[in-house]
Order: C-alpha cells, then sequence, then structure tokens
C-alpha cells in the first residue's frame, strides 16, 4: 500500500488510484492494526485528511469552556439532589450537548474488563478476528475498519467490533469469545443506566420522567467496541471524522489515552478522561424530538502517537429490528408561540438519509420545517 505526506498526496492527485487502494486494504481484513503490526512508519495516503480537518488546536485551556461532570449519587433517594441534577442536566444538554457522569451505579470492574475486552478481541490473532469481518451491517455481530470506508474522503484511524445488544441480544456464541461475558454484562448495566439517564433527560424537559422512556428511546442498544492503533503521523488524519450522532444519545466509556473533542461556540473542546466516569452526549434525534431544546453536538477523535486508545460506544436507539415508530417534536414542547422545528421521521429512515448525505452537511437540517 503506498505511503505519502500531504504535500506529495496532493501531487500525486491525478495519478493516485484511491478505490484500488480502499479495496486493497479493506481486503486485508486486517483493519488499522494490521497496517501497524506490519511496521508502517507513514500514514497511507486513503488515511490523509484535510489540514482544516485535522488542525488540532483545543480550547481547553480556555476556563470559559468546560464539559461539565454530574454527580448521579443519591438522586434515588434525595429528592433535592435530584432537582439539583436535572438542572445541570438540562444546561449540559442544552449548552454543550455533551457531560460526563460519577457515581452512576456501573462498578468499576465491569468498566476496566469491558476495556480489557475490547483490547482482547482487537489484539487477538488476526485470523481469529477475521471470522467476524464482514461490511454486511444487517449482521448482529461484525468487526470492520471504518463502516463508510468508500464513502469518505479520508479513512479514519480506527477499527471497530458492532453488535447490537438490544432489543434481541445475541446469543452468547455469537458474539467473540475473548469478551462475550463482559459485552452481556456491560450492556445489561448500561440499559440499566440508560433508563436513569433519560428519566432525568426528561424531567429536564419538563416532562413526566418515564416520557422518554415510554417513546421507546431506551429499547434499543448499539455497542461499538473501537481500537484506535498508535499512529506514526497523528497530524495527518483523525481517529473519527468531524460528527454528530444519529441516535437519541450515547453513552462513551474512554480510557485514559484521551483524544475526544466536542466542536463548542466554534471552538474544539477536550473531553478528557475521568476515571470512572461515563460520557453521555445528545443524538440528532433526541434534538429533533426536542424541538432544538436539546443541542446534538458535533465531536471528533485526534489519532494520536500513544496508545492503542480503546472506547465502547454505546447508542441508544433501535435500528434492529426498525421500528416503524414516527418520531417528531414533542407535543408538550411545542405551541402557537413555539411551534414544531422538524417533520416526523423513522429511525431507519434518518439513519438511511445520514448514511447517504454528502459529506460535512448535517442530517438534521433535512428534516427541519
Amino acid at each position: 500500500m503506498e505511503v505519502f505526506s500531504r504535500d506529495e498526496a496532493n501531487e500525486n492527485t491525478q495519478k493516485y488510484d484511491r478505490m484500488r487502494e480502499l479495496k486493497a486494504f479493506d481486503e486485508t481484513k486486517a483493519g488499522v492494526k494490521g497496517l501497524v503490526d506490519a511496521g508502517i512508519t507513514e500514514v497511507p495516503r486513503i488515511f490523509v485528511d484535510r489540514p482544516e480537518n485535522v488542525q488540532n488546536a483545543p480550547a481547553s485551556g480556555d476556563s470559559r469552556f468546560h464539559v461539565p461532570i454530574i454527580d448521579l449519587e443519591d438522586i434515588a433517594k434525595d429528592s433535592a439532589r435530584r432537582k439539583e441534577v436535572v438542572s445541570e442536566v438540562r444546561s449540559a444538554s442544552k449548552t454543550y450537548g455533551f457531560f460526563q457522569v460519577v457515581n452512576h451505579g456501573i462498578p468499576t470492574a465491569v468498566l476496566e474488563e469491558m476495556l480489557d475486552g475490547v483490547h482482547r478481541f482487537h489484539e487477538q490473532d488476526a485470523g481469529e478476528k477475521r471470522r467476524f469481518y464482514s461490511r454486511d451491517f444487517s449482521r448482529s455481530v461484525a468487526y470492520h475498519s471504518n463502516f463508510n470506508l468508500y464513502k469518505t474522503e479520508a479513512a479514519n484511524w480506527r477499527d471497530t467490533l458492532f453488535s447490537i445488544m438490544a432489543p434481541n441480544a445475541p446469543e452468547a456464541e455469537d458474539l467473540p469469545a475473548v469478551c462475550r461475558d463482559i459485552m452481556l454484562e456491560f450492556s445489561k448495566q448500561v440499559m440499566k443506566l440508560g433508563v436513569t439517564l433519560f428519566e432525568l433527560l426528561s424531567e429536564a424537559l419538563g416532562l413526566n420522567p418515564n416520557h422518554l422512556k415510554d417513546m421507546d428511546c431506551a429499547k434499543g442498544l448499539v455497542l461499538l467496541g473501537q481500537y484506535y492503533p498508535k499512529c506514526p503521523q497523528p497530524e495527518l488524519t483523525l481517529g473519527a471524522t468531524k460528527h454528530a450522532d444519529t441516535d437519541f444519545i450515547t453513552l462513551l466509556l474512554q480510557d485514559h489515552v484521551g483524544g475526544l473533542q466536542v466542536l463548542h461556540q466554534n471552538q474544539w473542546v477536550d473531553v478528557s478522561p475521568v476515571p470512572g466516569a461515563l460520557v453521555v452526549n445528545i443524538g440528532d434525534l433526541l434534538q429533533l424530538i426536542s424541538n432544538d431544546i436539546f443541542k446534538s453536538s458535533e465531536h471528533r477523535v485526534l489519532a494520536t502517537d500513544m496508545g492503542p486508545r480503546v472506547s465502547v460506544a454505546c447508542f441508544f436507539y433501535t435500528a434492529a429490528p426498525p421500528s416503524p415508530r414516527l418520531y417528531g417534536p414533542i407535543k408538550e414542547l411545542t405551541s402557537e408561540a413555539d411551534p414544531p422545528k422538524y417533520r416526523e421521521t423513522t429511525i431507519m429512515e434518518y439513519i438511511s438519509h445520514y448514511s447517504a448525505r454528502a459529506e460535512g452537511t448535517m442530517a438534521l437540517e433535512r428534516f427541519r420545517l
């Protein structure tokens, strides 16, 4: 596989056969980790992104910008504390679209074992991993590198273990042996926490605590075990390109390496790892049904010469089996003075549009009235 500096890549655009390179990479079924294991010292051209996309100047040094950390301890038995937390959730969801939660009830041992499980999967024998390699996204369990490999201008420096964990959990034998037990246990715990978070988000919108749960927002769960290998030229590529999530909310477990950033007031802000914390971010569908009260923020992951970086992203939405339910702005959140801002859509219609849209465009705008 050919490698280029950014300047060389620009000079060789005319003679560069990108599709051939993509297919060659894909057919190895070894992912980005396979490149690193092969000893590459330069980033292959298919991963080289535009300089303006990779610019690496977070606003974290600015004391005005700090993704909130919310302590969930005692919210079930202390009504005054719960009211405070609901206010914190409301503020974070309106301002950043991101917050971190601590004392969330998932044991530290479970979090650590889940991260270890992702390490074990991606670092096992390549032949064993290849059994799961697929670009058939109707499968409930699959391993791949870049779900949109053939559609983007630049591939991301990342490999992924994908699994649909709810409403219909896969059979244990369908999950990778090196991490099946912890995937099942972690998903069970995340589903429980998800219900709590949707209750808090409902209250933050001024609704009955069960409102979002009754809309099936907590019914489906997709788990992604992400692996970002050490990158020889992190200034040329990204672990994840700028994007917003398609779901209601995402819960993210990240390790100590860091690299996640959220775009806030046109500046990149680090979402720094906090031991034992989970990151919560608002997805497009929650922005839609909240009628723009809550914000689905764009975010990205930097490549790094440290690592590997590991994270576990848990997406709450019912994609399989596809739900026929229509989602639009919640009636209680609209009025004559503040009418619905979006038309109704199904989850699958939204995801299909998101996948087919031009790169760099906001999927939500297609549904705006």
